[in-house]
């Protein structure tokens, strides 16, 4: 493994609006490249610019937390914050990977969260986490901290081959049960499921089974994508060497996509054995609003309402007009109070939604939503 220690001008990341996977308005990587190695990871896709050799080597911000606590400390922004959750971990490293022991600006990071009194929400493979309980302890009671784990499945054997450099899953799940105990909220990214690997059903249900044995509070399921160049081409190569059967298949469904998805065709039949399996085990499928609820200002919640209510329906196969409403009221310049007298003329916000926007106004939640998020 080669560790460059690289400098950055800026340590948060923006979103053009609030991604309502995971309730956030803001991102960090701490590190560049992982040497967790997983073979599916698209941060290995050239469109990252990852120096190095991905799942070997690794750039280390090391003035992250110089630069972050500039960017955090209110009297030095002219713009206030947008309140939500602080993501920590990215596409490029996992936040907690082995490199993390040495430098624990991931430690760090959470400490100047708590200085400053922001929620955050982690998402990691590393079971290195349970170093820093006391300080998510400290933000949830404070601010709130949710942690998220990824899988891919929760087959041992499987999980050596496609994520080489990670903790086995039953340590991940012992991991988030322990996370449960002391209180901290806890989500799995079953992201990313992968074609005719980890995608059938009775793996699909072993997952999501374990799962809610943990407690989970919810679940997140992706597919995985593909980019031409150097993701694809490494993923076919270990795909080659171990599953050499499937690559037809891969080239049946890959087929060049600009973002690297699959067919529609593919994403619309796992995401409907997603939807069986988690409606058997009564599992929500985005983050709960008791979660953030008290977070988000109206305007945010009602974006993310919507954008949940869009892929419950979809999820279900039906089609939705929430999403595009969500993305017309994320664009609007104008003050949320004049909105509110004036919905329809939102493009994309009709009677109906109109009607469940308002009622998000009056009371915090719609009656919609949470039929559909705990069916």
């Amino acid at each position: 493994m080669t560790i460059k220690e690289i400098e950055a001008k800026s340590i948060l990341r923006k979103h053009k609006k609030i991604d309502s996977w995971f309730i956030s308005h803001y991102g960090l990587n701490l590190y560049r490249g992982c040497t967790h190695n997983c073979v599916y990871c698209d941060g290995r896709s050239e469109r990252y610019y990852v120096d190095g050799e991905f799942g070997e080597d690794v750039s280390v911000k090391v003035n992250a937390i110089e630069v972050l606590r500039r960017e955090l400390d209110p009297k030095k922004k002219r713009v206030p914050f947008k309140r939500s959750f602080i993501m920590l971990g990215g596409g490029v490293g996992d936040s907690y990977q082995p490199i993390e022991k040495r430098y624990q600006l991931s430690r760090k990071a959470l400490q100047l969260f708590y200085e400053y009194k922001f929620p955050v929400h982690v998402l990691t493979k590393s079971n290195l986490i349970k170093r820093d309980i006391d300080i998510l302890k400290k933000i949830n009671d404070q601010s709130r901290a949710v942690v998220s784990y990824s899988f891919s499945s929760v087959d041992e054997k499987l999980s050596a081959i496609v994520e080489p450099g990670v903790p086995s899953p039953d340590e991940r799940l012992e991991t988030l049960a322990l996370l449960k105990n002391e209180g901290i909220a806890c989500g799995m990214f079953l992201v990313p499921v992968i074609p005719f690997i980890s995608d059938k059903p009775e793996l699909m249900e072993e997952t999501i089974r374990r799962a809610s044995q943990v407690g989970i509070d919810f679940i997140i399921f992706g597919g995985m994508t593909l980019k031409d160049g150097k993701q694809k081409d490494y993923f076919f190569n270990i795909l080659k060497m171990h599953f050499p059967e499937l690559t037809t298949e891969y080239v049946n469904i890959y087929k060049g996509n600009k973002w690297g998805a699959a067919t529609k065709e593919y994403y619309n039949s796992i995401n409907q054995v997603f939807h069986t399996i988690t409606e058997k085990y009564k599992i929500p499928t985005r983050m709960p609003l008791h979660l953030f609820k008290d977070i988000l200002v109206q305007k945010e919640l009602v974006i993310v309402i919507l954008e949940h209510i869009d892929y419950l329906l979809k999820l279900e196969g039906k089609t939705s007009p929430y999403g595009y409403a969500a993305y017309s009221i994320s664009q609007s310049k104008e003050p949320f109070s004049t909105l509110r007298g004036d919905l329809r003329r939102l493009k994309g916000v009709g009677k109906t939604t109109e009607r469940i926007i308002l009622e998000i106004l009056e009371t915090g939640t719609s009656s919609y939503y949470e039929k559909l998020i705990s069916a």
